[in-house]
This record gives structure tokens, sequence and C-alpha cells, in this order.
């Protein structure tokens, strides 16, 4: 192969370190207005009164707009208006919003707006919820339009439970010599990507509606901004720049929903909608938070026999996207290990938090953080090599997932050779804990990942290829490029398959629905398999549609053509044959008769075999494979002062086939930073009143520059056979085992048991504080 596994650079890396690139916020337009919103300053409270009176008397502003009249909202349950109505649920909550002529003007009016609230009881975290005596947060949760694979349980706080019933619990427990509980604990927290979301709408005269927004998902925002208003879907139209990271946060659909609502109640005119960073982290949807317990049994050897799952999803005021997030978190309960007997109960629940969206990883890295905690425990109580435990128990070809899908070579990929490697990576022998004097112990922490997508059963993408006139293609997909260099895999693919310069595959990197063919959404990981797959069909059409035309201007039968240096030939006299450019539009004879067109390859690609989870067993095939990997964490710990530093991160990911060195290396590395930002630091505080306490960068804290260790990412090919050329999703894969690895290490170092996150010095302290015998490793 020519193009495939080379680092190329990426399609939009001029635009950017030149500064050229425009992204949403970027928009500037003479008539444009703007739209301020009025949030909620507690958790859970009744809305009493709302005085507009001086906020509609100032100069410039054109709307001011509160709850009412608005359709009910949510991609599985609608359960949340646009503008909060008679009640707020979380802190943040939009509540008014304020249309003017400038910012600041709109500002000033929005600051005008009195509110009169009545504090309501808060549930702050998903243990309170499911309390009995909680208060409800949805009393009215059995009358909301739903789904039909959510499963909302009327008169309590539970939007949704997931059940995996695999094997035969009795048994499991019986064959167990051996067994560890433990709870866990995590809040919500933020994505904290550059760009904050924005969004733009205007409504034209013929009634077409026109959103630009920052978005991972802007055929999702077309469908449900027709839903939801009643508008044809055809008259909805949506397009989306470059993003400037995403991390799932511009998954849900929010400020596209406002800005549509602000544009009709200033007669149609170009509104703009964007977040502070303030409003960022509270008003728009977060990372969910969990509290997990987990029992776990083996043999006397090791060998893995049952496990019982409770796993609580901090799902936030409103469900969007947490229902399905809490089913994902289901699907991969266990971890990249075979158990026979599984019993697992994942429940989505509703809190006064702000409500929760995707996250890179998709509730995974929140699962590992909790299963991979509880093998090390299991590890320690045998008296066994942690990295040997999961050795031992690594999922392979034959074994089943907890929702029972049959795993073969191509699906699963290889989980003990990434062991092997870490392991060697990792100077394993040399020891896990090492007393380095004066106070410092240097300890390393191991976890396993896994991960599939729990996606659509229909989920789609679409490609196009169209010919220029010096025979270079235009390439044309719904993928969004938040930053991944999905699109720059794509031309290579095409360049590759088409056996064309990949200068001459021209990458159209804004998306708009209108005539861009649709890529379901920008999540997932799935981006270079489904649209990798498309755009091969895409090139095998044009391919097709040169080798016909070629038969017929050289008087040949099709089956006897090759292509091959942006040339169509004749396998058997290369000498004769035409180039791209003599064809990309047609063939005209020395005479002037002409034959063909224009070539424009098309292409198309639908998951395949994929099936809603059985409600009562979890059985079911949630996605197409199953990514692994081994990662592992080395820190050094001040045992007096109980700080730490991060010396190494190591990932090792059977990658199928690495398409971009390069590219991969740093897509691993940068979800590695964020793992362990997560894991280390970054997470919300909340008060009594559900209030979030830090929503600002200079008090939220992610990893600062200088503050990242020394990184090291390897992998392993094992080819997926129905992707392009064997590849495998990577985008999330760095970060997911990044918080166990690191709260193992710590663990060891400390000799405490740390299942909190974030892992502050704070936590390693108090632990260390309040431990007696039973709490020390």
């Amino acid at each position: 192969m020519v193009m495939i596994g080379k680092s190329v650079a990426r399609k939009d890396a001029w635009e950017k370190v030149t500064g050229q690139a425009k992204y949403t916020g970027d928009s500037q337009e003479g008539d444009m207005l703007y739209v301020e919103k009025v949030i909620s300053p507690y958790g859970h409270a009744l809305i009493k009164k709302i005085d507009l009176s001086r906020a509609r008397q100032l100069a410039g502003v054109k709307a001011v707009i509160t709850g009412g009249n608005l359709p009910l909202t949510g991609e599985e349950i609608r359960d949340r208006y646009p503008i909060a109505y008679k009640r707020v649920r979380y802190h943040g909550e939009v509540v008014a919003l304020v249309v003017a002529d400038t910012p600041k003007r709109a500002r000033q009016a929005a600051d005008t707006i009195h509110i009169t609230y009545a504090p309501l009881p808060v549930i702050n975290t998903p243990r309170q919820a499911l309390d009995p005596k909680a208060p409800l947060i949805h009393e009215d949760l059995g009358q909301y339009k739903k789904i039909s694979k959510v499963y909302p349980e009327q008169g309590t706080n539970i939007a949704n439970r997931t059940k995996i019933r695999k094997g035969n619990m009795l048994k499991g427990w019986s064959e167990s010599d051996v067994v560890v509980e433990e709870s866990y604990s995590l809040r919500p927290s933020d994505h904290a990507a550059m760009e904050t979301r924005c969004a733009l709408a205007s409504i034209r005269a013929d009634g077409k509606v026109f959103i630009t927004s920052s978005s991972q998902a802007p055929f999702m925002i077309k469908r449900l901004i027709s839903e939801y208003f009643g508008i044809d879907i055809g008259d909805v139209i949506v397009t989306t720049p470059l993003v400037g990271g995403g991390y799932g946060g511009k998954a849900s659909v929010q400020l596209e929903l406002l800005a549509y609502i602000a544009s009709r109640a200033s007669g149609g005119r170009l509104v703009k909608v964007q977040n502070t960073r303030e409003e960022d982290m509270l008003t728009s949807p977060c990372h969910i938070g969990l509290d997990a317990t987990i029992k776990l049994g083996c043999s006397q050897k090791g060998k893995l026999k049952a496990v019982k799952i409770l796993y609580l999803w901090d799902g936030g005021a409103y469900s969007d996207k947490a229902v399905s997030l809490s089913r994902a978190g289901a699907v991969d309960c266990t971890g990249p290990y075979q158990i026979e007997n599984v019993s697992c109960d994942s429940l989505c629940m509703y809190t006064n938090h702000p409500y929760a969206s995707p996250y890179r990883g998709y509730s995974h890295s929140e699962v590992l953080f909790a299963f991979e905690r509880t093998m090390d425990s299991l590890a320690n109580k045998l008296g066994m090599d942690p990295l040997e435990l999961r050795r031992m128990n690594a999922i392979l070809p034959g074994h089943t997932t907890p929702t029972q899908v049959l795993l073969n070579s191509s699906s699963v990929g290889n989980l003990p050779a990434c062991i092997h490697r870490l392991k060697k990576l990792m100077e394993w022998e040399k020891g896990q804990r090492i007393d380095l004097g004066n106070f410092k112990v240097k300890a390393k922490g191991i976890s396993c990942v896994w991960k599939t997508s729990t996606i659509d059963t229909n989920a789609s993408s679409g490609v196009i290829l169209i010919f220029n006139p010096d025979g270079s293609v235009n390439l044309v997909s719904g993928v969004i490029e938040i930053g991944t260099g999905s699109k720059t895999i794509l031309a290579q693919i095409v360049s590759e398959r088409l056996k064309i310069n990949l200068e001459k595959v021209k990458v159209q990197m804004k998306v708009n629905t209108q005539s861009t063919p649709e890529h379901w959404k920008t999540v997932a990981s799935r981006g270079t398999f489904m649209a990798g797959r498309a755009a091969l069909q895409a090139a095998d059409d044009a391919i097709s549609q040169l080798k016909h035309l070629a038969s017929c201007v050289l008087r040949a039968p099709v089956e006897d053509f090759e292509i091959g240096g942006e040339r169509v030939f004749l396998r058997d006299d290369p000498s004769k044959g035409l180039s791209y450019k003599e064809l990309a539009y047609g063939y005209t004879y020395p005479n002037g008769n002409a034959i063909g067109g224009q070539i424009i390859g098309r292409g198309h690609y639908v998951l395949r075999h994929l099936t809603p989870l059985n409600p009562e067993t979890g059985a079911g095939k949630p996605g197409p494979e199953w990514t692994v990997g081994a990662q592992g964490v080395e820190v050094e710990l001040d045992t007096r002062e109980y700080t730490y530093r991060i010396t190494k991160s190591i990932s090792v990911i059977d990658a199928g086939k690495v398409m971009n060195p390069k590219m991969a290396e740093g897509q691993i590395t940068g979800a590695m930073s964020m793992g362990l930002a997560f894991g280390g630091r970054e997470t919300f505080y909340f008060d009594d009143l559900g209030r979030v306490m830090n929503p600002q960068l200079r008090t939220y804290r992610p990893l600062r520059y200088g503050e990242n260790p020394e990184y090291v990412c390897e992998f392993i090919e094992t080819p997926q056979k129905d992707s392009p050329y064997g590849l495998r999703g990577l985008g999330e894969h760095g970060l997911l085992g990044m918080p166990a690895a690191l709260g193992n290490s710590l663990s060891l170092a400390a000799g405490v048991h740390l299942n909190e996150l974030p892992l502050l010095p704070e936590l390693i302290w108090r632990k260390r504080k309040g431990a007696d015998e039973g709490d020390l490793l």
C-alpha cells in the first residue's frame, strides 16, 4: 500500500496553523442580533415570578423570551423544555432569553430581569436519588413521550434501567473462593473544549430555517428541529464548519433550539447564541458522574467466576443522552474479561445537576475506573500479580460479551499481546512499588480497556467523490472535523483506492445538510470506520465509471482494464490507456464528438447486524467490534505531603491497522492527557443548593502546559476484517484506562483504597489519616 500507514500532514493543518480557519463563533454579519441567557442561580426551585418590564424598555432590545408554549425536547425521553417553565432543575438552567442588536445591550437587558424563586430540596448524588424518600425531580415521568428502548420508572428518579443477565449467578458464587466488594464515586465534570458552544439561526420568508452550529451532529439538529417544531425536514438546513474540540459535549442539541426560538421571536432575523466559558460549564450538558458498587468473585487460582454490579449514573436534571450513556456502561460492564456469570443493573438517575452528554469514551472510562480498581483489590486479596490476573482472564476470540455476542479475532483483537507489550514497556519485573528514599515512593498501576459503540442500529454514512477537469477529486462527507483528523484519513483511503496522489484529493471540511451526504453523528470512534466504508464504495463506483468509459474509447472489455498512476489502462498492454484527466468530464474524440460526463462516485454504509438489547437480559449486539488495549501509569508520591507527580503514561492499543502513525499517536496521547486530568483533578464541586462552585477554568483546573508526564504510545495490529484496510476506531481509547491506572498506582503507593475521583492529594491524605487496619492495603 502506498498511502495507508503513512504519516501524512492533516488536510486542515494549514488553515489552523495560519489562523485562517473559521469556526462558528467567528461569524459576524452587519444585521446580526445577539442572544443573552438568564440562568437559574439554584439547583432546584419553583419560578414564582418573572419581571421583564425593564428589559423590554431598553433601547436595542428586539425580544425577551421566557418558558411556556414551547415543546418538550429530548432524544430518548422528551422531558426538557428548551427554556425552563414553572420550575428549574439545575444550576445554570436557562430561564429567559434576551435578543438585542449588540451583545452589550443584550447583556444589560438580561441583567435587569428580576426572577423570584422558591427553593426546593436538592438531590446531589445518584445514591440520594435512588432513596424511595427522595423528592421526585420529574413527577410526570410516566407521561413523557419516549422511544421504545428506554425504560423510565414512574414514581422514582430512575430515567432508565438497563439489565444485564448472563449465566447462572448461584453457580458463579458457589465456584468463587475469593470475593471482594467495593464502592466507587465520581462527580460530573466538564468537557473543557477550547471552543465554547455556539449556534446561529435565521428563518427565511419562504419558511426555510438555516442553522450554523459548532456541533458533532448537524443531521440530528436537522431532524430534531423538524420534529419539535413541526417544520418539513427538507426546510431545515444546518451547516457546521470546523469545530474547536467536542469530546462528545457537542453531540447534544441545545443552543440550536435557543437560536431558532430567538430568531422566530425576532421576525426570522439572523441571531447568534454563544456560551461564555462559565455558561459552557454551567448551562450546557456536562460529563456524567457515577456511583458504583461491584462484587467480584474468582477461584483460588484467580479465574473470574461471577460479578454483581450496580451502576448509578448521575444523569442530571434531564435525560438527554444520559439514558444512552447508562446503556453503554451496561454493555461493557465487566471490562475486557471473560466472566460467565454476570448480573448488572445500570440506572440513569435524575439529580439536580447539569444534565449529561457524551464524554470521550461514552461512559467507558467511568465503568473501567470502578472495574479495574476492583481487579486490583482482588489481586491484592489473592496475593497475585495484578497484570497476571488480567492476562489469565483476558477476553479472547470464542468468548462472549456481557450482552452475549460471540467474539472472533476480527471483532475483538488481541488483548494478551497488548498486556505482554505493556509489561515490557513498564519494566514490570523491576517491581511495582519502589522506595526511592527521602519520603518518595515510585508505584506502577495498570488497567485494561475495551469499548464498542452503542449507537442506532440503522446508523449510516455517505460519501460523494466528484472529479474535477484536471483529474483531481473532491471528497464530500458528513463527518465533522472536530480535531481528530478523520477527513485526512478518508483522503488517504480514497487516495489508496483510486491510486491517485493525496494532494489531488480535495477535502470539503464544512458540512451542509442540504448538499452533504448524511453521516449519523461524529461520535463513538465510528467516523473513519463508517465513512471509510462509504468512501471505498464511492471510489469503486468512480473506478467502475472510469473503466466503462475507457472501455468505450479504447474498444476493449471492461474487465481487461486496471488503474494505477492516475490512469486507466489495459493490464496486458499498459501503454494503451487514458489518464483520469482525459476521462474526468467524459471523453471528447478528435472530431468533436463526446461521450460520458463528469465522473461522480457515490457510496454509503449502514452498520450491519446490530440489534437492540433485550430489556430483561441485555442480550443483543450493540456495536460492530470491540477495540482492546492495556495502559499503565507511573507515579512518584511524597509520603509526607501526599503530593504526587505522574512520571510516565503508557498505552498499547490494538489498532487493527494504523492508518496514519503520527495522527494515531496524537489521538492516543491527547486522550491519555484528558484521562489523567479527569482522573487526577477535574470535577465539579456542588454546594447544598446544587450550585456548581467552580465554573471557571482557574478553579476547575485542567492540566496545564508543563504538567504532562512522558507519554509512550504503541500499537498492536490485528485487522478488523470488515473495516477499511483493517482499521479500528481509536479516537477515545487512550483516555479509557487512565483514571483506573492512576488510581491503582496511587493506591499502591499510599497503601490505601482510593475509590473516588478526582485523585487529589487531599483525598490521599484523608484516606491515610482516617484509615484503620481494614482500609489499608
